[in-house]
């Protein structure tokens, strides 16, 4: 059981048109919540394209692809209709993950130390098969369970969290995810101490958090410690990729700080 687990968000962008490489796609396991994503896949199989349109603030032809998508969903996964999470991701996270360029044995480590969090599929492992789909987080979907996804999810997805890192004597969530999906983990739940990564940018003449490379960075973290199969705090301090370099003066136990400053 990992002493450490990396948890990422999700991406809109996504990618279907990349071959998987054979080898990788033996290695593709199955998603953990597929009753629940069922569940929320009949919801929305009941949404019309205006519907879709209102609830995710997306455009006709984007609600309509997504339209598409919920109906031909399946609950069985296959090299045909799916392919692993972490390469069917594409946006910023994942250009700083650079998954595809992970090699066989990286992305095993990855599945033991890395969860994405989901809006449909709850917790999805890298190499959970994953079919497409549009549904974030925060999306004020009703259910049975409740006016939102936070209400669907429930406890569920902090104690998934806390059984992944149960076994170690000293267990460690780093939150690599935007507070949009580490909410969903509920923190006054997880057992586990839980560190935060902040990742700021010299800009105008001041330090601050810039989103398109705080996201980028994200990734960047998680591919150090997948390639380094970083698996204590003090080893997060020493990324130092692209720029960016750890500020102990400004940091706390819970609250690690990377800065950049590439120019004046």
């Amino acid at each position: 059981m990992p002493a450490m687990l990396y948890l990422l968000s999700p991406a809109k962008s996504l990618d279907y048109e990349t071959p998987v490489p054979p080898a990788l796609a033996a290695l593709a396991t199955e998603p953990q919540f597929l009753s629940q994503s069922s569940t929320l896949i009949e919801v929305l199989r009941h949404k019309s394209v205006a519907d879709i349109s209102a609830l995710m603030e997306l455009s006709e032809a984007l609600s309509t692809l997504n339209v598409e998508r919920y109906r031909a969903w399946e609950p069985r996964f296959t090299e045909a209709n799916s392919r692993p999470a972490v390469l069917a991701f594409n946006g910023d996270v994942y250009e700083g993950l650079q998954a595809h360029s992970l090699s066989l044995a990286q992305l095993q480590w990855a599945q033991e130390h890395v969860a994405i969090l989901s809006g449909l599929y709850g917790v999805l492992r890298p190499l959970d098969r994953m079919q497409p789909y549009r549904l974030e987080m925060g999306t004020r979907l009703a259910t049975a369970r409740g006016k939102n996804l936070y209400e669907f999810w429930g406890d569920s997805l902090a104690e998934h969290l806390n059984r992944r890192v149960a076994a170690s004597q000293v267990p460690v969530i780093v939150n690599l995810a935007s507070q949009e999906y580490f909410r969903a983990a509920d923190r006054k739940l997880l057992q586990p101490r839980v560190i935060e990564c902040q990742f700021e940018d010299w800009k105008n003449g001041q330090y601050k958090i810039i989103s398109f490379f705080a996201k980028r960075a994200r990734g960047l973290m998680a591919r150090y410690c997948i390639e380094k199969r970083i698996d204590t705090p003090e080893g997060l301090c020493g990324f130092n990729v692209e720029g960016y370099a750890y500020q102990a003066e400004l940091s706390t136990p819970e609250r690690l700080l990377f800065r950049r400053r590439l120019v004046d």
